[in-house]
């Protein structure tokens, strides 16, 4: 009986997806995109000063270690083989940078991490010598923003004298994610293969996504040294073999951004089809097909996938919001109104209304379509009615409001607006937020049975690697998805109403702090000029007191 569910199941693809809030390995039938297995682990983010976002590289590897032995455990106990594992897919968080030594493997800074501020003074001072023709967007379809790992690696240069060190003496290795991961799980030290792909690369302002090339003079721009870049390969080819482990000896052969992961695994292989992620932050992605569409409206264009080295690019373009689930997890952590993420649903639940409060989680500043790094988070239309689940329900509506934006941009820029949308991520099991979402769109919401589709896109281009071909990406051969699917339940002026107040409330939330006050982060208090003034006033006037009654 095992051998026969052996030879049922066929070959199998594991997918590592590391997150910004956690690491996961899932394994996938790769003749029916079943999901078999998976283990998850949380990742802490530490955040050493207002504005910074830093994760140990460490700990994220370790995890990834973890989560694939804990994986593999598990299908042993299901009776399923683990030599039937054919190859391996890596999905990962853009943008977060890693710098570390190829001498010694240690990682030389923690990773700075995508939604990590500090870079703010860096981007004002580069934005000055931007020639009027604007060559950076048009390179890279990026605008300059503290989101992308370029000058992320222009402040680990500037301000950390062991990257200096490593760069002089030639030490020094960059990467992603997916790159840091690569080099470790093919050996590190010992021949590791230092690699990313096309839609890794694209997030780093240092990538002209027309001749798929780290660019001269971008680096140049930013005074990057060439020579720590990653060899820049397609999102599905046998990059290198796993060196330890229980999968030791099996190819890691596709490598994805998540958000291109997703679009992969939503299957969005036609030009005009597009995908909303909820994860952290979330991401609306659009297939542009085989040309470069540049925004007119706050989107940026990017490289979508490349399914194999002698296979064409393909763009996408893309609306970016720095904070989704990130919001829930600050409820939980920082407020304390839950104590566990699945608790929103359940206090969004009880009231049913944010009884006209509004929450505009702009932590990070705002991404598309404002791009606004002067804003932060607000919660207004407070009353003394207003309790925890008002806050946690204004929470939910705040990410529709943010996709709303980005999805109207969308459908300027495209021309023809989206009939429905296809959404994944964890937050798609929160039921309230997927109906609150088609009625904020006002059209209908559709979510796969298997909302893991980040991890399956990765698995779907390792899987389909020329040396691996164990799954088939053409169309005849891709597996229907299941569907749950939601209508607006609203009329259309009521949704109008609710959204046009959300933008006041947005431009409330603007023009909050300066450049340099995100990236000193001084905790000082004489960092507030008013504060300052009055405790030095203060000391002089007790001195002067002191003084006047010594004489008297």
């Amino acid at each position: 009986m095992a051998a026969a569910k052996k030879a049922v199941l066929g070959p199998l693809v594991g997918a590592v997806d590391q997150g910004t809030s956690s690491t996961r390995f899932l394994v996938f039938n790769s003749k029916t995109a079943e999901l078999l297995s998976h283990h998850q682990v949380e990742i802490k983010q530490e955040f050493p000063r207002e504005g910074w976002v830093e994760q140990d590289p460490k700990e994220i590897l370790m995890s990834v270690y973890e989560c694939i032995e804990k994986t593999c455990e598990k299908l042993e106990q299901l009776n399923i083989d683990i030599s039937n594992i054919k190859a391996i897919g890596v999905s990962n968080q853009r943008e977060t940078t890693v710098v570390w030594d190829k001498i010694t493997g240690e990682p030389l800074y923690n990773a700075v991490v995508w939604l990590d501020l500090r870079t703010q003074s860096t981007v004002e001072n580069l934005s000055k010598r931007i020639p009027g023709n604007n060559f950076l967007k048009s390179k890279t379809g990026l605008p300059l923003s503290t989101y992308f790992s370029a000058v992320k690696v222009r402040w680990l240069l500037d301000n950390v004298k062991e990257v200096q060190r490593a760069v002089e003496e030639d030490r020094a290795l960059f990467g992603t994610i997916d790159s840091w991961l690569i080099w470790c799980l093919t050996g590190g030290t010992n021949g590791g293969v230092h690699c990313t792909d096309v839609t890794n690369a694209s997030r780093t302002m240092l990538f002209n996504i027309h001749s798929l090339e780290w660019d001269k003079e971008l680096c140049e721009f930013f005074e990057i040294p060439m020579k720590i870049l990653p060899n820049v390969r397609s999102s599905s080819e046998i990059y290198g073999l796993m060196k330890a482990g229980a999968l030791e000896g099996v190819p890691i052969s596709g490598c994805l951004g998540d958000q291109s992961a997703a679009l992969v695994g939503q299957m969005c292989f036609r030009d005009g089809q597009a995908k909303n992620t909820y994860g952290t932050g979330c991401f609306l992605l659009c297939n542009t097909g085989r040309k470069c569409v540049f925004s007119e409206h706050g989107l940026l264009t990017t490289v979508a996938y490349k399914l194999g080295r002698d296979k064409p690019v393909y763009y996408a373009l893309e609306g970016s919001v720095a904070i989704a689930g990130a919001v829930i997890r600050w409820l939980r952590d920082n407020l304390g109104i839950i104590n566990s993420s699945d608790e929103i649903e359940k206090l969004a639940k009880e009231v049913g209304t944010s009884y006209g409060c509004y929450f505009v989680p702009a932590f990070s500043g705002l991404y598309a379509p404002y791009w606004e790094p002067s804003a932060r988070g607000i919660i207004c239309g407070l009353t003394q009615f207003t309790n925890k689940c008002h806050i946690a329900f204004a929470a939910l509506e705040a990410v529709c409001f943010q996709t709303r934006e980005i999805l109207d941009a969308m459908n300027r820029d495209c021309g023809i607006p989206l009939s429905h949308l296809q959404v994944d991520g964890g937050m798609t099991n929160n039921k309230i937020l997927m109906q609150l979402q088609a009625d904020i769109l006002y059209i209908p919401v559709v979510k796969p049975s298997m909302p893991e589709t980040t991890a399956l896109g990765a698995a779907m281009a390792a899987g389909a690697a020329e040396g691996v071909g164990v799954w088939s990406l053409e169309p005849e051969d891709l597996s229907a998805v299941t569907v749950e699917r939601f209508e607006p339940q609203i009329n259309a002026e009521e949704s109008e109403i609710r959204f046009s107040t959300w933008k006041k409330a947005v431009m409330k939330s603007m023009g909050w702090v300066t450049a340099e006050s995100s990236e000193s982060g001084d905790p000082s208090i004489f960092c507030s000029l008013p504060l300052g003034f009055f405790i030095m006033s203060s000391m002089i006037m007790f001195i002067g007191a002191r003084y006047i009654s010594g004489i008297l």
